[in-house]
């Protein structure tokens, strides 16, 4: 018996869903008029989650180049108080 608990699997593995993204375009690219700036705490605030922390790239589908200004904004307005280091549940 002993042997044979040994030999199973534990859940992990490559079977199941599979998950195939739709190919999508950063939104900052795609509309120029949307203005990235830490002082626009309506715009961060969806790009950070319930817990406070900065959504992924993989989440979000921005660009790199936006997202690495996205979470610069994000920590700037952080650290002046426009936005809270942790969410509303945490507290």
């Amino acid at each position: 018996m002993s042997s044979d608990a040994g030999n199973r699997r534990s859940g992990g593995g490559r079977g199941g869903r599979r998950y195939y993204s739709r190919p999508r375009q950063c939104q900052f690219c795609a509309d120029k008029t949307i203005i990235m700036d830490y002082k626009n705490k309506d715009l961060l605030k969806s790009f950070v989650t319930d817990e406070g922390k900065i959504r992924p790239r993989r989440q979000t589908g921005t660009c790199a180049k936006h997202q690495r200004s996205l979470a610069g904004a994000i920590k700037r307005a952080r650290h002046i108080a426009l936005l809270p280091y942790v969410g509303e549940s945490i507290r």
